[in-house]
């Protein structure tokens, strides 16, 4: 089962920028957006998967790990049910698969810090590739 979609990768040169996508999926059995954080992660082929931004659904909170500072902006639209990654000034290191999750606070806060996500999070999308070339 698949409880979350992502949307919106693709292949850009460096520099470019790309909208990522995140929203429960019609299979969903539960609302995953309500009392829920939402976060973004990547795959890289150097990496294993680590966050890179947060937001919590209540309230709006935002939580960016370094990697992401001053490049990406993670915001949810009006009705909450679509979260967005905007990422500017693409780099080829940023290559890899995109994944959304559902999970607590305490996710956000990890994925700030750099922590683990392990026991935070509920609820995974099945990734969006991106490839940035040089």
């Amino acid at each position: 089962q698949v409880d979350l979609v992502e949307s919106g990768g693709g292949s850009v040169q460096a520099g470019g920028s790309l909208i990522l996508s995140c929203a429960p999926s019609e299979t969903a059995t539960v609302n995953i957006f309500t009392n829920y954080c939402i976060g973004w992660f990547r795959q890289t082929a150097t990496t294993e998967r680590e966050g890179v931004a947060a937001t919590c659904i209540e309230g709006g909170a935002t939580y960016y790990h370094n990697s992401a500072k001053g490049r990406f902006t993670i915001s949810q639209d009006s009705t909450k049910t679509t979260v967005f990654l905007q990422m500017t000034s693409l780099k080829p290191e940023d290559t890899g698969m995109y994944y959304c999750a559902a999970g607590d606070s305490g996710m956000a806060i990890a994925i700030m810090f750099g922590g683990s996500t392990q026991s935070s999070v509920g609820y995974w999308g099945q990734g969006t590739q991106v490839a940035v070339s040089s």
